[in-house]
C-alpha cells in the first residue's frame, strides 16, 4: 500500500532564514495530516539548519505520525529516543550538502548501526535506513534487522534531468526494491 509522507523541513528553513516564528512547521505538520498526509518527515540535522529540537518535541507530541530523519550522531540519537517519533530513518549527513547526496555506508558503519537499531527496537520505534540501490546494501540491511529502507534516487534524478539514459539506474532500483520486498523489508 502506498502512503503519503510530507517533508516539511523547508518550511523551517524559510522560518529560520527570516529569523521569526513564521511559517510555523508545527502548523504545517498538523495541516498536512488534516488534509490526508499519512505521516510527516522532518530531518533534525546536526547543524539545525531546518527543524530544531523544539520543533521535534512539539511535532512528536501532537499525535502525528512522524518520520524523523537523523544522522549517526549520539546527541541526535538521544533526542530521537527521548521524543519517540513513530519512525526513524538513519541518513548520512555532510555539512556542505544541500540535500542528502547518497546512501549510508553500511559496511563502514555496521557495528554502530547495530547498536543504534537495537536501541530504537527496544524503544519500539520503527527504524529505516537511507541506502544506495545496491543488492549488497539490501542484504546488510536485512542483517541489521531494519523494518524499512529508503533508496537514494539522486543518481536517477540527475540522469533524467540531464536527459541521459536512465534505464540502467532505474533497473538497479527496481532490483533492489524487489530483493528488499522478498526479504520482508518495507521499501
Amino acid at each position: 500500500m502506498i502512503k503519503l509522507g510530507v517533508n516539511i523541513d523547508h518550511i523551517a528553513t524559510i522560518r529560520n532564514a527570516r529569523g521569526g516564528i513564521h511559517p510555523d512547521p508545527i502548523y504545517a505538520a498538523k495541516y498536512a495530516t488534516q488534509i490526508g498526509a499519512d505521516s510527516i518527515t522532518i530531518h533534525l540535522r546536526e547543524d539545525r539548519r531546518h527543524i530544531n529540537d523544539y520543533d521535534v518535541k512539539k511535532i512528536c507530541k501532537n499525535k502525528i505520525k512522524v518520520n524523523l530523519e537523523i544522522s549517526l550522531n549520539n546527541k541526535i540519537i538521544n533526542i530521537a529516543l527521548k521524543n519517540k517519533p513513530s519512525f526513524v530513518c538513519i541518513v548520512p549527513e555532510n555539512r556542505k550538502e544541500i540535500t542528502t547526496e547518497g546512501g549510508l555506508n553500511l559496511k563502514n558503519n555496521l557495528k554502530k548501526l547495530e547498536e543504534i537499531i537495537k536501541k530504537f527496537k527496544a524503544a519500539k520505534i520503527r527504524t529505516s535506513l537511507f541506502i544506495n540501490s545496491s543488492l549488497n546494501d539490501i542484504r546488510l540491511a536485512k542483517k541489521l534487522n531494519v523494518d524499512c529502507i529508503e533508496i537514494h534516487t539522486g543518481t536517477l534524478a540527475n540522469l533524467v534531468k540531464s536527459k541521459k539514459n536512465y534505464s540502467k539506474e532505474l533497473n538497479r532500483i527496481k532490483k533492489a526494491s524487489r530483493l528488499a520486498s522478498s526479504l520482508k523489508i518495507e521499501v
